[in-house]
């Protein structure tokens, strides 16, 4: 019994005619009619009533009918299993990162990626977290990594890396360091200096404010949480940064938490699909890289 066989029972059976069948199948009816006959031979009875002008299955016709319909299904999945190794073997992955990331375990699972399927072609782009999600989301980018207000992007599947307050870092001597809480109201008093927009950091800030009626003065914007850091404790405003970031500078800046506002930033590998199996297994790279690691957006 062969798969070709099978196969061009299957077609007799669903279209009930040996000459559409052929045609379907791409060969002459009489190799068809020979298969079939071949085929009944080996399993000891008769596929079809050929008596009418429509062929007609047997009662061990229809028997079979299901099971070589599974057959067929199941040589289709080896197939596709093999096409999965060899996408492997031969793919590409764009990966995508926001811009001013330093988050080293996103290096790591790239790396161990790397050696596991040296083949894929593996490419790093920086941008903004907007549009990051909106190159995820065309299919220009298998997978990115992205600071955001919200648990998963609309359409997209999320794995979240951080979850973080916003802070307000200051240098000593600044008023907000003398203040043991700090509310939105009391950091928008002064000039700021914070993410660009199209940031995770950023959206959670202007999300705040307008939920308030606030209106922040941003007097400088910078894509790194070190610059952001820079900025603030040469007294060009307050820092607004996640408290991973403000830990990295506490040796010259005070970092208050801003109490009002709850909704943490996050950051979040994010992508469209997982049917890529070099994806699947980027991902798995990057749960074990990032198991209990923290960092900054």
């Amino acid at each position: 019994m062969e798969l070709r066989q099978l196969e061009y029972f299957v077609a007799v059976a669903e279209e009930q005619n040996f000459t559409r069948a052929a045609e379907r199948v791409h060969i002459s009816q009489s190799g068809v009619s020979a298969q079939i006959r071949q085929l009944e031979r080996e399993l000891g009875a008769e596929l079809f009533d050929r008596t009418a002008r429509t062929v007609t299955l047997t009662v061990a016709g229809k028997a079979a009918l299901e099971h070589a319909r599974a057959a067929l299904a199941s040589a289709g999945a080896v197939g596709r299993s093999v096409d999965e190794v060899t996408d492997l073997v031969r793919g590409r992955l764009i990966v995508g990162m926001v811009v001013g990331c330093t988050l080293t375990p996103l290096f790591e699972a790239l790396a161990a990626f790397h050696d596991a399927h040296p083949g894929v072609e593996l490419a790093l782009l920086e941008d903004s977290s907007d549009r990051l999600t909106e190159g995820v989301r065309t299919g220009v980018l298998d997978l990115a990594l992205i600071g955001t207000a919200t648990a998963a992007p609309d359409g997209l599947h999320a794995l979240t890396i951080i979850s973080e307050r916003l802070v307000a870092a200051v240098p000593a001597g600044h008023p907000l360091a003398e203040q043991r809480r700090v509310v939105l109201r009391d950091l928008v008093a002064h000039p700021l200096v914070c993410m660009p927009p199209g940031t995770g950091l950023r959206a959670v800030l202007d999300q705040a404010c307008a939920a308030q009626h606030l209106r922040p003065s941003i007097a400088m914007q910078a894509g790194a949480a070190d610059a952001i850091a820079d900025l603030a404790a040469r007294g060009l405003g307050v820092a607004v940064l996640s408290e991973s970031m403000a830990a990295s500078h506490r040796d010259r800046l005070a970092a208050r938490t801003i109490d009002d506002v709850e909704t943490p930033a996050l950051l979040a590998l994010i992508w469209k699909s997982a049917h890529n199996p070099a994806v699947r297994e980027l991902l798995a790279h990057s749960r074990k890289a990032f198991t209990g690691s923290s960092g900054r957006e």
